[in-house]
């Protein structure tokens, strides 16, 4: 039973931390009360890979 809540709670703290991540500072804005966390979160996206159209285009061609 324990790690059913917990597995909930994890998933509904992600959950929210995309629907943040998506209304604030993926669109540029500052998080309302925690600018701390949208600079996280905007640091975080930087830092995740990115695959060009170059590099799409060549794994398509595979």
């Amino acid at each position: 039973m324990l790690f059913v809540l917990l597995a909930v709670l994890f998933s509904l703290v992600v959950s929210a931390a995309v629907v943040l991540y998506v209304a604030y500072p993926h669109r540029g804005e500052q998080v309302p009360g925690v600018p701390w966390l949208g600079d996280a979160m905007a640091r975080a996206a930087g830092a995740a890979p990115v695959i060009d159209d170059e590099e799409r285009d060549l794994l398509r061609m595979q």
